[in-house]
């Protein structure tokens, strides 16, 4: 799968410093405090070995977990998301027990000079991720984002996510919510979206 600008595939196990300086970059971006639950110094401070786990863990090949990149002809990696699989009847990370047999999609990155509909980086990103989940079986696909970030639900809805009245709090006790959004097999997958909050593998 490309966008028109980028070849969109699912990462190998052996591109852990890839995986690394992404996620890096992604929590230095200027939304990172809406987008994501880790912090950059926190990332930083990990190991090689756990980017070496996280990689393997979700790259083409495995099951449980799928990290979806843009990459340039140069080789550089313009974005991310990852697809978690939830099932049914099995605690998810709120403590929740989900009824569908479902996907969460964490992680979502794109840099900033590749966002907007011109380089379909982001349509191509999400259009993989929910392609890999209906191949995956799943029934449907959902993700939180942060009552804050406007941007990001504009987006979101856009792509066909719909709300569905569900909400979680953020973690740290502020007070602030996070929204969910889900996509059902049938609705199909038109996407293009920005930056989405992170329930993150680690």
């Amino acid at each position: 799968m490309t966008s028109r600008t980028h070849e969109i595939r699912s990462i190998r196990s052996d591109e852990w410093r890839q995986v690394k300086e992404l996620r890096l970059d992604a929590l230095r971006d200027p939304v990172a405090h809406l987008a994501f639950l880790e912090t950059y110094e926190d990332a930083v401070a990990k190991a090689d070995d756990f980017w070496r786990d996280r990689a393997s863990g979700a790259a083409l090949g495995t099951t449980e977990r799928q990290q979806i990149v843009a990459v340039g002809e140069d080789g550089a990696w313009a974005g991310s998301v990852t697809v978690l699989v939830e099932e049914a009847g099995v605690p998810d990370v709120f403590g929740t027990v989900p009824e569908h047999r479902q996907g969460h999609l964490v992680g979502v990155f794109v840099r900033p000079e590749y966002r907007g509909s011109a380089a379909g980086v982001t349509r191509g990103l999400f259009d993989a991720a929910l392609a890999w989940s209906w191949e995956a079986g799943l029934e449907r696909v959902r993700l939180f984002v942060h009552e804050k970030n406007g941007r990001a639900e504009a987006f979101y809805r856009k792509a066909g996510f719909l709300p569905t009245g569900g909400t979680a709090p953020v973690p740290g006790g502020t007070g602030e919510l996070e929204l969910e959004f889900v996509i059902g097999r049938d609705s199909g997958g038109d996407s293009s979206g920005d930056s989405g909050r992170d329930f993150s593998q680690g």
